[in-house]
């Protein structure tokens, strides 16, 4: 086994020791330090974008402020996260990223989950000094799921690099310069005309209201959200995933990084795939064919026939005339009861699930 080499440091005062290549943030939060971030996700790269995690590290005699998020621990090494130096730094760059940010938050999607909302609060900002009316507007976009407000994106790059390292779809980039610069596709193509699949990891890493989800718009604000944590039922992966429900509605659904086993990771049927659950031709009882028409029954007396038909079915023609067949969106557990169902119930080896195929 491969021994991971230590380093040690000091963090506000605290003297600790990390695996060699952590980065400060990483040794922060070790020892439950908090570092204000906007561009970072921990599944994702570094990139060092928004500055907001910058700390101060002692050199010699003077200090330096450096950014936490991709710079690695060396041994000796003295940080300040709560210095004066870098609150003030903190605030004037949160007030650099809002001279350009729309000012209403009180109508936003994103209000009460949005990272930069929290953060302005935490520093007290109220109004920025640089502060200009942007102008690019809500993109017109004929995709159904996604919706994309250019006003709001701070440019952190987040949706742009889960794209690439985690979808490896590569549908978006930065495009244009300066004041310009916007997050998108290649000339500002629909999302449907390029290589995304409405996957949705962008709106799940966007820590701002500039990604949301097309369907929740304006169904609910985030503090009226029940979340429920359930499995997604449309493969074997079994992706955990939280049903976003108001009264008995679900307005969303959402992952959390850190979740086993997906890591706050969604496909398109995940994510936006929950339309069934409320949809009025969807079954809420067991019909059993009376009289040559399908009438609603309880759950005992439709389980009571199929178990009378198996009986029938085994006593004159004998099991092997039966076959059971199961589903890849079932999970390994409820598969493996479906095959000690037909093997060890029905009598039969005739059993088969579709994921084979």
């Amino acid at each position: 086994m491969v021994m991971i080499p230590k380093v040690k440091l000091t963090i506000d005062g605290e003297t600790i020791e990390v695996d060699k290549g952590k980065t400060v943030l990483q040794a922060a939060n070790s020892v439950g330090i908090r570092i204000p971030t906007l561009c970072h996700d921990p599944r994702l790269e570094p990139f060092a974008a928004c500055r907001v995690c910058m700390v101060e590290t002692q050199r010699g005699v003077s200090s330096a402020l450096i950014t936490s998020c991709n710079t690695e621990v060396t041994d000796g090494m003295v940080i300040r996260t709560d210095s004066e130096k870098v609150l003030k730094t903190r605030k004037m760059v949160l007030e650099l990223i809002l001279s350009d940010h729309p000012k209403d938050c009180m109508t936003c999607e994103k209000c009460g989950s949005c990272t930069l909302q929290n953060l302005a609060y935490e520093y007290s900002i109220r109004e920025s000094r640089f502060f200009e009316e942007p102008k690019k507007g809500i993109e017109d976009d004929r995709n159904p799921v996604i919706l994309k407000d250019n006003d709001k994106c701070i440019l952190c790059g987040r949706c742009v690099r889960i794209c690439a390292e985690v979808q490896q779809d590569y549908a978006i980039d930065f495009r244009n310069r300066g004041f310009g610069t916007q997050t998108g596709t290649a000339f500002g193509k629909s999302l449907l005309d390029t290589t995304c699949v409405l996957c949705g990891q962008c709106v799940s890493t966007c820590p701002v209201g500039s990604l949301v989800e097309k369907q929740a718009v304006g169904k609910a604000r985030e503090w009226e959200l029940k979340q429920v944590k359930t499995t997604c039922a449309y493969c074997g992966v079994g992706c955990t995933m939280f049903l976003n429900v108001k009264g008995n509605q679900v307005v969303k659904v959402t992952s959390k990084v850190g979740t086993v086993p997906n890591d706050g990771n969604l496909c398109v049927k995940g994510r936006f795939g929950y339309d069934f659950v409320h949809h009025p031709d969807r079954l809420k009882h067991p019909l059993i064919r009376k009289n040559g028409k399908l009438e609603e029954s309880t759950w005992d007396e439709a389980l009571s026939l199929i178990a009378s038909k198996f009986n029938e079915i085994k006593a004159k023609h004998g099991p092997d005339n039966i076959g059971v067949f199961s589903s890849s969106r079932c999970t390994n557990e409820e598969n493996y009861l479906a095959m000690k169902f037909a093997r060890a119930v029905i009598g039969t080896n005739n059993i088969d699930q579709c994921a084979r195929t």
